[in-house]
């Protein structure tokens, strides 16, 4: 990043600090940069403008830049691989007029473009400032000295052809899987150098505090170089002695070693300014630049893996567009910001930039946050890049962003997309030398196949001596993938010694504001339904699932019983930093019941000496345990790094449901409980509560309090049952009435080693004086099911407003997404959301939630009510999500059971775009392993009206 005086206001401005600004340096030996347009999407400037076709075309008017033009309303909407084609002459003109300093004609100016769709032919005052650029993604300048009128005002003409007229470069990034804009998407700006000056500059900067440097200038006048070294508060640490100093063809070559550095990596992502003066003979200034820089080596060892400081690594990644709902690929430095600390936040550490470089200050703000990034140019699928124009658009690329610590490794295109005559390229311009990679390929040292399912990707041997990561699995249409199958995925990615991690695809739901169709959100269909955000951030379930699995303190699953001795089990998997450097926070906590206000009472707090474990090195940590610990509803474990941000907090129950519920559940007492059977129906009033049960089945009919009706009906039906009843009886007892029905016995199938006879199925209601209502059902024993085992109610959607529970949330769960939960008191609002298709509304209402203790059912029309889970391991189905309308192959639309609310034992897991669930590791089986043949699985619950 250059050091600049800037005449407005500049945005290259990180964490406080002006990177553009010098006060130790004259404007006259600085470059000084001038904004033509905005610097992103919150603050564009408006240019005149026309518009070829769609929307607002034909006649001339203004659009804000930088823009893509259809978000501004002006021309078509296009998802590149369907639509294209047809709309391949749709153009826009702009013109924007500016002034130039008087001063400037003794200066080099330059004008830069970050970024245009696609095609930009540049006129200043009516002259070509250079050859028409192509391709959408990658900044491009022009030397505009001779064309500029100063101290006057001066014209800017640029025409954008939304496609080029070069056919491969349509075929790579304008036929592509993904939304297609017009316009001047990235910021424009004035450069102004002295006549004497440094071009460029390409650093390598490595981890023990070696430097080298190539200085590109056409200086006559530069006899030598002075260098020195900067914090990142630009305080002078020292200056540089030159080793070795080489000159060629406009290049010198620089070598010197900075003492006491620290290196850079994502855990601690240290940087510095190196600053370069070219001297003349006289040793004066001609010219002074700044660059950001981090030093790190990177090193790609065969067969081995990938080191960044020595430290083998594994990428804890995600695929991520530059993208913004309401304004396309014209982003932002806060939206920046915003991304990478939600990555930050998920315990990433990698990031790939599909399928096109980003913007700079995304770079800018990797380096400073610390993310290894992944840098691509721009192909898609089996076209390519043809090698004339490729070579440029490489060049570019590498030259724009060759200094950035966090980018690791190149990758040539896309899904066979690439050109193989453009691989050596990438290292003619990259002064570290860093590898190459072709994504969805098996290439030099590497492997990243697409999309494997769990167990080719487990034992697949026929690449075995490659490095091992996908640059994009899990895909995540909808609710599937991501979190969904991830905790398997990542036992084999960290235990394999040739894995080296891999890239979720993607991070977020690329859902475009159509201002032709009144400003709806649009995915395109299932194209682009794929985030594990929401397209404004909306943080989905996956998110906290990804945060516990790739949580760099890793703790082994742990069940609190009495006889609890505080030890958990740790692994650091941090890749530099030890794990004492860690905070951890131990509270004992206590819940309200379901009339409480929701507030958690801390019965005990203390901090948690971690062990001095080095990265990838084991270990195990003591909680002290209060006097009063199992009078505790749970234990919260909250661990904190050293910039105080939340890795994680993990969540253990202290008590089983039926404990915890004992104090929320009113003692019956003493009271009358009335019984009247009539007409097929077993009716029961207590405590001015009316129950109806049909006298044939024992299944509740209707619930009255008072005279309001409350709609919960038609239950308890066991899942998958077949069984006829063989009696029913009413039990008139004191305080209480007991309704029993037993299903007739029912022999093992023929194939089993034992012929013995499984247990009844059992129902038993139980009314109490006070209007609780218990239930107890009993279902016989099968060690193996596929089908659900659990009861089901009715309760029509349209009468539900809310629930509050405790158990796990605030997230529905899936088998195969089950972390990322945390067991509290949580309340969720109605929503009818459909993950990444509509609503963007989180948590989703409605779906299974995990270890359920107690829950309160709102209703609209009716007081709703309360059940208390008696039994462990259950989950609460609330109503049936609505499906997505374009999942063709049933991969991601889970089949639930019949009924509206549910008790159940078993869930099934949820697929991806790509594979079916059971595909996606053990934890995706359609199998459930219920154990005893000879016990039958009991559900008590106890309902409150």
């Amino acid at each position: 990043m250059k050091t600049t005086t800037t005449f407005i206001l500049l945005w290259l401005s990180f964490f406080g600090v002006n990177a553009m600004q010098s006060k130790t340096e004259p404007a006259d030996i600085e470059t000084q940069e001038v904004y033509l347009s905005g610097t992103g999407k919150d603050d564009m400037v408006d240019w005149d403008f026309f518009c070829s076709d769609g929307m607002n075309s034909g006649k001339w008017s203004t659009i804000g830049v930088p823009s893509c033009w259809e978000l501004q309303s002006f021309g078509n909407y296009n998802y590149g691989k369907d639509d294209f084609k047809i709309r391949k002459n749709e153009y826009g003109l702009y013109k924007h007029q500016f002034n130039v300093p008087e001063n400037w004609d003794e200066k080099e100016v330059k004008i830069v473009f970050e970024g245009v769709m696609t095609d930009a032919e540049v006129k200043i005052n009516g002259k070509l400032a250079g050859e028409i650029h192509q391709g959408a993604f990658y900044e491009f300048k022009y030397e505009i000295s001779k064309l500029l009128k100063y101290g006057e005002k001066n014209l800017l003409e640029v025409k954008v052809n939304k496609a080029s007229s070069n056919t491969s470069i349509n075929h790579a990034e304008r036929e592509a899987d993904f939304w297609i804009f017009g316009g001047i998407f990235r910021p424009v700006y004035l450069q102004a150098s002295p006549k004497e000056n440094i071009e460029r500059v390409a650093i390598n900067a490595k981890a023990d505090g070696s430097l080298e440097a190539d200085i590109y200038t056409a200086s006559t006048k530069a006899k030598s170089l002075r260098l020195s070294l900067s914090d990142i508060n630009h305080k002078k640490i020292e200056d540089l002695a030159a080793t070795d100093i080489s000159k060629e063809n406009g290049k010198w070559h620089v070598t010197s070693k900075a003492n006491d550095i620290k290196s850079w990596n994502p855990e601690s992502p240290q940087l510095y300014f190196l600053n370069i003066e070219l001297l003349d003979k006289k040793d004066e200034v001609l010219h002074t630049t700044t660059q950001r820089i981090g030093f790190r080596t990177v090193e790609v060892l065969e067969g081995d893996g990938i080191y960044v400081n020595g430290q083998r690594i594994k990428f804890k990644g995600v695929n991520r567009h530059s993208f913004y709902p309401s304004s396309g690929r014209t982003t932002s430095k806060e939206l920046s910001i915003e991304h990478i600390k939600m990555m930050k936040d998920m315990n990433m550490n990698a990031v790939r930039m599909s399928h096109y470089p980003p913007d700079k200050h995304f770079l800018n703000v990797a380096d400073s946050l610390g993310l290894f990034v992944i840098d691509e140019v721009c192909t898609w699928h089996s076209p390519y890049l043809d090698t004339k124009v490729g070579r440029k658009i490489v060049e570019e690329t590498v030259v724009r962003d060759v200094n950035h610590p966090s980018i690791l490794l190149w990758a040539n295109g896309n899904e066979t997309g690439w050109n193989t005559e453009l691989d050596g390229d990438y290292a003619k311009w990259d002064i570290q030398k860093r590898e190459v990679i072709h994504p969805w390929n098996i290439f030099n040292k590497t492997n990243t196949m697409h999309y494997p399912s769990y167990h080719v990707f487990a034992y697949d041997t026929y690449a075995k001596d490659k490095i091992y990561f996908p640059t994009e699995f899990l895909h995540g249409l909808y609710d599937g993938g991501h979190g969904a199958g991830l905790d398997d995925y990542w036992k084999q990615m960290w235990n394999m010694p040739l894995a080296a991690g891999g890239f979720l695809w993607d991070f977020a739901d690329e859902a475009v504001v159509r201002t032709d169709k009144k400003g709806v959100l649009d995915t395109d269909g299932n194209h682009a339904a794929d985030g594990i955000v929401g397209p404004y951030g909306e943080k989905e379930a996956s998110y906290f699932s990804i945060k516990e699995i790739w949580s760099p303190v890793y703790i082994e699953d742990r069940y609190i019983k009495s006889d609890f001795n505080g030890v958990f089990r740790v692994e650091n998997r941090y890749h530099f930093s030890n794990l004492n450097e860690i905070k951890m926070v131990a509270k004992w906590v206590q819940f309200d019941g379901p009339k409480g206000t929701d507030k958690v009472k801390v019965l005990s707090e203390s901090t948690v000496p971690l062990p001095d474990l080095k990265p990838e090195t084991k270990g195990a940590f003591n909680v002290d345990l209060p006097k009063n610990w199992q009078s505790a509803d749970a234990l919260f474990l909250t661990a904190t790094d050293h910039n105080g941000l939340e890795i994680f907090t993990w969540s253990y129950p202290i008590k089983v449901p039926k404990d915890t519920n004992k104090s929320n559940i009113i003692s019956a007492g003493q009271g009358a409980v009335t019984t009247h059977v009539d007409g097929g129906l077993i009716k029961v009033e207590a405590n001015g509560i009316q129950y109806t049960f049909s006298e044939e089945t024992s299944l509740l009919q209707e619930v009255k309090k008072g005279n309001n009706s409350i709609p919960f009906t038609n239950g308890p039906v066991i899942f998958d049952h077949k069984d006829k009843i063989e009696s029913t009886n009413v039990n008139k007892l004191k305080n209480k009435v007991e309704i029993i029905t037993v299903f007739e016995k029912t022999d093992k199938s023929p194939g089993w080693a034992s012929h013995k006879e499984y247990s009844s199925d059992v129902i038993k209601w139980t009314i109490h004086s006070n209007g609780l209502l218990d239930l107890h059902v009993e279902i016989k024993g099968k060690k193996i099911v596929k089908g659900f085992k659990g009861i089901t109610f009715s309760f029509p959607e349209s009468e539900v407003s809310g629930m509050k529970w405790l158990g796990d949330g605030p997230y529905r769960v899936w088998r195969n997404r089950m972390k990322g939960t945390k067991f509290q008191v949580w309340e969720n609002d109605y929503n009818n959301t459909v993950t990444g298709e509509s609503g963007f509304e989180y948590p989703e209402f409605k779906g299974f939630f995990s270890s359920l203790y107690w829950a309160r059912i709102k209703g609209k029309n009716n007081n709703g009510f309360t059940v208390y889970c008696n039994s462990e391991n259950t989950f609460l189905r609330m109503l049936t999500p609505q499906q997505p309308k374009e999942d063709p192959n049933h991969r991601v639309s889970v089949d639930f059971p019949e009924g509206d609310i549910s008790f159940v034992k078993n869930i099934p897991a949820i697929g991806t775009k790509f594979q079916t669930g059971d595909k996606m590791g053990p934890q995706g089986n359609s199998e459930n392993y219920f154990g005893n043949d000879d016990e039958p699985i009991s559900i008590d619950l106890t309902f409150e009206f």
